[in-house]
């Protein structure tokens, strides 16, 4: 069946046409799984992990059974994704967090968790151009002796990352891939380098014993490395780009999960060996983000070193156009669906993109960078305030935020099946979401409770409560939305997570 922008037809069969519902659908068949995997992953920003993400939850928590950690954290996802993998086979939209809600919760809930879903993934977008832009100025003044304060390379970087958003999804699938596939052969090159010269302790296995998750760092630690999991969750988000998004999507993101938790675990693990479990805390604290670097020098040479530190900076690259694509993603369902202006629910004519979310992101990511520039009276090369705390409060708010919208699926995940009659042909499903959705509210407790620590603030600051603030403040306008609507535009409401859907079915019903 072939339409045009100018007439509605009907196919030889004597179909209906959709053209209404077609204009405001991702283009399909765009992604496979290799392209839908590697998208996914590169949210996670594997080397961006291992240097950033480990080093500091060894050091500020002084857990040392960080690959331990990483082994619970995949089982509670694997267990979330159970359910999660079968609400994407039924509900097949962009907005995949907030209709998989309002699927099960009704659309005010679905309209609150679009407002915290489209804020949460901004911000950790957002949050990495902090530590982009002041990596690539101290690689600029390392290798080339030019001086430039951050923020510059961190605006060039937004500005081409909105420019890839417009190009077509399978352009920024290859972008992400190579960068991803040489990031990870990296790690796994230092992982068994390490392996191969430990430390004094040998092959110790210390890392794993339970008795190393004791103390007061343990629950803030899950937050620490639960972020590091991030983006796995965004598979659904690109299912109207597949050709069988029924098969793709649970696919997807059950390899993802267990390819990231075994990855990470493995990798902290080889951080443990190469310096010894009894030194992994100390040297950490000693070299903060230059752990991994200072034991690749000594190991692989200078040369991959430096090769190593490029590709930190590129893996960056790789996660910011992977969440500039889900904030894109997210402002169309909005759009499509009323909860945005109406512009945001179409496509740009060339790509399939959607183009206007990608120029929304765009511009919020340069204002705020913008903003956080014009505060720096820091000289060039000082990661202080604000370079470290546009990484910091961002990267947290949003995982806090994506934290919130698991639980919420999982919850709704129990409800649309029990709603539907399906608890008994689902209940092995129900009872894995509900496992997941306690696990992870007590993470979300624990975020919230030590939300000073995680942004470097003190006990009495405000920061600890303003900064998760936003994610209430989110939640709360996207339920008043969700209110208003319900009593002044119910076929918006009645619309809310339907999706292209909704669309269909009202050219059906005129025709």
């Amino acid at each position: 069946m072939t339409t045009d922008s100018s007439s509605t037809s009907t196919s030889a069969a004597g179909g209906i046409s959709t053209f209404k519902g077609q204009e405001r659908a991702l283009r399909a068949d765009r992604l496979g799984t290799g392209g839908l995997l590697l998208s996914v992953l590169a949210a996670t920003a594997p080397l961006m992990v291992v240097a950033g993400v480990m080093p500091t939850t060894f050091a500020v928590m002084g857990i040392v059974g960080q690959p331990l950690l990483f082994v619970v954290l995949g089982v509670v996802l694997i267990l979330f994704s159970i359910g999660y993998a079968e609400m994407s086979r039924h509900v097949h939209n962009a907005g995949a967090f907030y209709a998989y809600i309002s699927r099960g919760l009704g659309g005010t809930a679905g309209a609150g968790a679009a407002l915290v879903a489209l804020v949460a993934y901004n911000a950790l977008q957002i949050g990495i151009y902090g530590i982009f832009g002041f990596e690539v100025s101290g690689l600029l003044a390392t290798y080339a002796e030019v001086e430039i304060a951050w923020w510059i390379p961190a605006l060039v970087a937004a500005l081409a990352v909105g420019l890839l958003g417009w190009l077509k999804i399978d352009v920024n699938a290859r972008v992400l891939g190579v960068l991803l596939v040489i990031e990870v052969l990296l790690v796994v090159i230092f992982d068994v380098a390490a392996l191969a010269d430990p430390g004094k302790e040998g092959l110790s296995l210390h890392a794993f014993n339970p008795d190393t998750l004791t103390g007061a760092g343990v629950g803030t630690a899950l937050c620490f490395c639960i972020a590091a999991f991030l983006g796995f969750e965004q598979a659904p988000v690109y299912a109207e780009e597949t050709s069988r998004p029924h098969v793709l999507v649970p696919r997807v993101m059950f390899l993802a999960v267990g390819g990231v938790a075994v990855f990470f675990a493995l990798s902290s693990w080889a951080l443990t060996v190469a310096t010894g479990p009894a030194a992994i805390v100390g040297t950490a604290q000693k070299q903060s983000a230059g752990l991994l670097f200072f034991l690749t020098e000594s190991r692989l040479g200078g040369t991959f070193t430096d090769v190593l530190h490029v590709l930190f900076v590129t893996g960056m690259f790789a996660a910011l156009l992977s969440f500039h694509n889900v904030v894109a993603r997210y402002a169309f369902a909005m759009g499509r669906e009323g909860l945005l202006p109406a512009a945001f629910g179409r496509t740009s004519g060339t790509s399939g993109a959607p183009g206007t979310g990608s120029l929304l992101q765009t511009v919020v990511a340069v204002v705020v960078v913008a903003a956080f520039a014009i505060a720096d009276d820091k000289p060039a090369g000082d990661p202080t305030a604000p370079v470290l705390q546009l990484f910091t409060w961002f990267g947290n708010i949003g995982a806090l935020g994506v934290i919130v919208l698991m639980a919420a699926a999982s919850l709704s995940v129990v409800v649309f099946f029990v709603r539907r009659g399906a608890a008994g042909a689902q209940a092995w499903r129900l009872v894995t979401s509900a496992l997941a959705g306690l696990a992870l509210l007590v993470i979300a407790g624990y975020t919230v409770k030590d939300f000073e620590v995680l942004v470097g603030a003190g006990p009495d600051s405000s920061l600890s409560w303003i900064l998760p603030g936003i994610i209430g403040l989110a939640l709360a306008a996207g339920l008043v939305l969700g209110l208003v609507l319900r009593a002044r535009a119910p076929e918006k409401h009645a619309r809310i997570g339907l999706g292209n859907e909704a669309f269909q079915l009202d050219k059906a019903a005129s025709s």
